[in-house]
């Protein structure tokens, strides 16, 4: 019997999610289908309920459900947990499991597929939403020697520093990040978790964190770089990089928390790549 999985979100019809699984499913030989769910912005838990009682076995979430989807999961990853907020739900027998599978997407996308070690680096956060949240545990855990976290609303950096608990995170302003000294390379990658490359901007991070830096790794993707990424080109750092490897990856994460199979991603991303670019 063909096991049903989807994602949910509003809107959800420009998703890859389902290309992206049904390559995984074919790579791994897993019976799955997997679809696309359009919750009403007030309808979210109705939506989730009909599908399980349907005989869904789980689901992704995305925007702007990953808050409900973690109050609606029984039992929770730690790293959901220091995320607050779920994009994987699995339905078993007796409770709802909730996981957040961004974090390391992007940690795996950066160390495995760039080939950027992340232990010993000095990184900078750009942005204190949903999007750092889930990537702030996985970072630590990778061994990241410092974490600084900057927002344009300090006090929503400093909260998100608080609730790491971890000495390695700090928390600053954009303007803060121009007091570097002029012979001073205060970081060595540059996450940006703000939502303004859909905007077509970069974050205001000022030229002189990118001084040294050995990556610009961007959440958001597209068919051409972000204005982050051009950016962060421009000043000369030797690395850019774009979120679509970190989608495929979180994908992967689901997948192997839905079936415990791991799919290999480099076929997937490269195919999503050129699909990307001739849209």
């Amino acid at each position: 019997m063909t096991d049903r999985y989807a994602v949910v979100g509003n809107p959800v019809a420009h998703s890859r999610s389902p290309s992206i699984h049904a390559q995984f499913a074919q790579q791994t030989g897993q019976d799955i289908s997997y679809e696309r769910l359009l919750a009403p912005l007030d309808g979210f838990v109705a939506v989730v309920e009909a599908f399980r009682a349907t005989g869904g076995r789980g689901l992704n979430v995305t925007l702007p459900f990953k808050l409900q989807a973690f109050e609606f999961a029984q039992q929770r990853s730690p790293r959901a947990q220091a995320a607050g907020a779920v994009n994987t739900l699995r339905f078993g027998a007796d409770a709802v499991f909730g996981d957040n599978t961004d974090g390391v997407g992007l940690v795996r996308d950066i160390q495995e597929r760039l080939g950027f070690r992340l232990e010993g680096k000095r990184v900078l956060l750009a942005g204190a939403g949903g999007a750092a949240r889930g990537a702030l545990l996985p970072l630590l855990q990778s061994g990241v020697a410092s974490i600084s976290i900057v927002n344009r609303t300090v006090t929503r950096a400093v909260d998100l520093a608080r609730l790491g608990g971890d000495p390695r995170v700090s928390a600053c302003g954009f303007d803060e990040l121009a007091n570097a000294g002029p012979d001073d390379a205060p970081f060595d990658l540059i996450v940006n978790a703000t939502s303004t490359g859909l905007e077509d901007a970069a974050p205001p991070i000022p030229s002189a964190a990118y001084r040294g830096l050995g990556l610009a790794y961007d959440m958001v993707y597209g068919a051409a770089p972000t204005p982050f990424m051009r950016r962060a080109a421009e000043l000369g750092c030797p690395r850019v990089s774009d979120g679509l490897g970190m989608l495929v990856e979180q994908a992967a994460e689901s997948f192997f928390v839905w079936r415990g199979v791991r799919p290999q991603t480099g076929a997937v991303l490269t195919r999503l790549r050129a699909e990307i670019g001739t849209a």
